[in-house]
């Protein structure tokens, strides 16, 4: 009798271990591609940590759904290729959802928006937009508006302010050079990079972003998601699901503004 419970106790004890180890071996690891020097979104600190908003995101995202992950830095250009090749099962890499990639493969929803934001001086009171987040035309009259050429803030002032005095340049330097020395008034950029090259610095003490966040899909886009192989409906659910968690609970605000002084995502779900 001993001996038969003895036994019966080794094979269920060497079954347990035997499915424990084949449970560990089973757990879900997702390859995720980024460039890693693409700062402050994903790249390499001192150390050689990966760090980063992006960084940050997929961290998050994987916590919630219970994955572990490996990061895997890839040359942009090779992005899409690599990850159709299966050298990585994810992209999130603050590549943003357009027409022409979504024919190749799928995205979730998005975890960034790309927008605009208007730049004046502190010392000038602007009333610039109403009370819906809409340009007053009227308002902009004398003011020299400073545009980088063939951008989608050119293409929104020339369809939603047309009679806007507008001045464009060939490149973001002289913009801010110009905004400085008073020859323009307002400019309106990528209020990320404005943030990181100039309202943080010293020459952009004084001045400040003049009006609300400007964020029509039809000029800037649906914004950036995370990109993965076509026919993954129930991962891109699952990765849905964790985003829209991040939104909710704040976390994903967190992860911005431990760069900028806003966040990076509008509040209500854009897919």
């Amino acid at each position: 009798m001993e001996l038969m419970t003895f036994r019966k106790l080794a094979f269920v004890f060497s079954t347990a271990l035997a499915l424990g180890i084949t449970g560990a071996a089973n757990s879900e690891t997702l390859r995720v591609g980024m460039e890693c020097t693409y700062a402050p979104f994903n790249y390499k600190t001192a150390d050689g940590e990966l760090a980063g908003y992006d960084v940050d995101v997929a961290n998050g995202v994987a916590k919630i759904i219970g994955a572990d992950l490996e990061f895997v830095c890839q040359e942009w250009d090779g992005m899409i290729p690599a990850l159709l090749a299966n050298k990585f099962d994810l992209i999130i890499a603050s590549m943003s959802i357009t027409e022409k990639r979504m024919k190749k493969i799928d995205f979730s929803g998005p975890y960034r928006f790309s927008t605009g934001r208007i730049l004046g001086r502190k010392s000038k009171e602007m009333n610039l937009f109403d009370g819906m987040g809409n340009p007053i035309p009227e308002n902009f009259k004398g003011l020299r508006v400073g545009l980088e050429r063939a951008t989608t803030y050119s293409n929104w002032f020339e369809e939603i302010l047309p009679g806007a005095d507008v001045v464009l340049y060939d490149g973001s330097e002289p913009l801010y050079l110009d905004l400085q020395n008073g020859r323009v008034d307002l400019i309106m950029t990528n209020p990320m990079k404005a943030h990181l090259k100039f309202l943080s610095k010293e020459n952009g003490a004084g001045f400040e972003f003049k009006g609300p966040t400007v964020d029509e899909e039809k000029y800037f886009g649906i914004g950036v998601g995370i990109g993965m192989r076509k026919g993954g409906d129930p991962l891109k659910t699952r990765l849905n699901n964790a985003l829209k968690e991040l939104i909710n609970s704040g976390e994903l605000e967190t992860y911005a503004r431990k760069i900028f002084p806003f966040k990076l995502h509008k509040d209500e779900w854009g897919q």
